[in-house]
């Protein structure tokens, strides 16, 4: 009888201690007064794929759900000081040509860290460098150092941070980052109160809200995207996710942040605020049954490439891939599936780069054509033996 009432009392009041408000505000299209919503829909995002939540998780610790073996360690030339862009001061106000000609250098760190230089601006997204993202130092294990030692990274100006899962919203690594730089840190709403918990003070925006950076010419937008957020089973969507949009001299850069399709507007929505030179688009984490090339929450390569499309970016880095085993798909399977989806496309300017390797973007270019690639044209082009081999 005591098991029995000690089950029911915790079963009553776990999920309260474990619920948090992070956020109080006007209700909006996407907030009811109490949680955030996908203004285009969640019934993709309410639980994940293949079964409840608890089964899920389950699955995940055990091995039992017929995933494809990762190798236990993958080998990476890490970027060292001399690797990344020389720290400079920008022009105060440049010329169109002063801006056309600003370097910009990207380092993907893993997963979606991302280092992105220009003149004067150090700009982090989604800074992991803990081996395992999950709540109580648990979860999926890194099978890549990070493409950058956490001791040769150049001074961070400014934090990019997309939500708060764990395998984007890192405490220790956020901690160490504000104690050692006091960068900026731009986010949705609601996230800044995870972050103060720890003493690290953030500015948290809604969507279609911008926030300056200092007193540069350079702007944050924060961006629609389509997922959800969770730091505990009870707290679901009570802080924002999003993407991000930053307007440089030089060309915008795009942070997709961790996003699922949804209505597919929203790249749109961000390629209205100026030309993307550089977008950072996820790739991974999309298989949670066999074939399948997008989850709710989730796109996959074919997706990714009609987020390219729309964006009319420059040029785009995949991420969220081939750093922590966080679904069904094989490790090679994101690039090699982006690649195939790619050509189906007739696109260029989306292609896999190394972790550590830093990459010069090119300058803006004419943006192509704004035919856009359907899902059925995409479906039939990577119906071959070749796509359906890959686990």
């Amino acid at each position: 009888m005591l098991l029995t009432v000690v089950v029911l009392l915790a079963a009553t009041i776990v999920p309260h201690f474990l619920d948090r408000i992070y956020y109080r505000g006007p209700v909006t299209a996407h907030f009811d007064g109490a949680r955030f919503a996908n203004p285009d829909g969640d019934e993709d995002t309410a639980r994940p794929p293949g079964g409840s939540r608890w089964r899920f998780f389950w699955n995940a610790m055990t091995g039992r759900d017929g995933r494809p073996p990762w190798p236990q360690a993958v080998p990476i030339r890490a970027a060292t000081l001399a690797d990344l862009l020389p720290v400079t001061k920008p022009a105060p106000i440049p010329t169109p040509a002063q801006a056309s000609a600003t370097p910009m250098r990207a380092t993907w760190i893993g997963h979606a860290s991302v280092l992105v230089q220009t003149p004067g601006l150090n700009i982090l997204t989604d800074p992991v460098w803990s081996d395992r993202t999950g709540p109580l130092g648990r979860g999926p294990k890194r099978v890549v150092a990070p493409g950058i030692a956490f001791d040769d990274l150049p001074r961070i100006d400014l934090i990019l941070l997309s939500h708060n899962h764990y395998d984007h919203f890192d405490l220790p690594t956020l901690e160490r980052l504000w104690r050692r730089d006091r960068p900026l840190i731009v986010t949705g709403l609601g996230n800044d109160a995870i972050l103060r918990s720890r003493g690290i003070p953030a500015i948290a925006a809604d969507w279609r809200q911008a926030v300056r950076v200092g007193n540069r010419p350079v702007r944050v937008h924060v961006t629609r995207n389509h997922h959800w957020g969770s730091r505990w089973f009870t707290d679901r969507n009570r802080a924002l996710w999003s993407s991000f949009v930053v307007t440089l001299p030089g060309g915008n850069l795009f942070f997709a942040g961790d996003t699922g399709i949804g209505d597919g507007r929203w790249p749109a929505e961000a390629a209205a605020l100026g030309p993307i030179r550089l977008a950072l688009i996820p790739i991974g984490a999309f298989r949670f049954a066999p074939g399948q090339m997008a989850s709710g929450s989730h796109i996959g390569p074919p997706q990714a490439v009609q987020v390219f499309e729309r964006l009319r970016a420059t040029t785009a880095i995949p991420i969220h891939w081939g750093t922590f085993r966080l679904s069904y798909e094989g490790y090679d399977t994101p690039p090699g599936l982006l690649k195939a989806a790619m050509r189906c496309a007739g696109r260029t300017g989306f292609a896999p780069v190394a972790i550590g390797r830093p990459q010069d973007i090119p300058p803006v270019a004419a943006p192509p054509t704004a035919n856009l690639t359907s899902d059925a044209a995409l479906a039939r082009c990577l119906d071959t033996p070749a796509v359906r081999g890959w686990r």
